[in-house]
């Protein structure tokens, strides 16, 4: 782990460098695109969430098997896949009387999978 140097991080200067505040600033999305993607990583913040997703990048389930697979009853299973599914995140399929979730697209496979690579190169 590294040590934080307080000297090496401050910035002791006063100049604003124009040319590359003017090209990020063009380069900005739009307010409401960054608040969105914000309250998506919220999402990301309850381990439970994680671990659903998880599970489910593995493989379809129905809310059963998840709630066995983490020992949680199956409301609190309900209550997160519902979030997950309202932040479109988890898709579900119905089989007669069966309801079966998985992840919405591959998107959410890929930010799964960065995160977890990013947060495995400190162990």
């Amino acid at each position: 782990m590294e040590l934080y140097n307080d000297e090496l991080d401050r910035c002791d200067c006063n100049t604003i460098h124009e040319e590359v505040v003017e090209k990020v600033r063009s380069d900005m999305p739009d307010d409401d695109l960054l608040i969105d993607m914000a309250d998506t990583f919220k999402l990301f913040c309850d381990s439970t969430r994680v671990k659903i997703l998880y599970a489910l990048m593995k493989a379809e389930m129905c809310v059963c098997d998840i709630s066995v697979l983490l020992n949680m009853t199956k409301s609190s299973v309900s209550h997160q896949l519902r979030i997950l599914k309202s932040a479109n995140l988890v898709k579900n399929r119905k089989v007669g009387r069966v309801v079966y979730y998985s992840l919405a697209d591959e998107h959410v496979s890929t930010i799964f999978n960065q995160c977890m690579i990013h947060v495995e190169e400190k162990y």
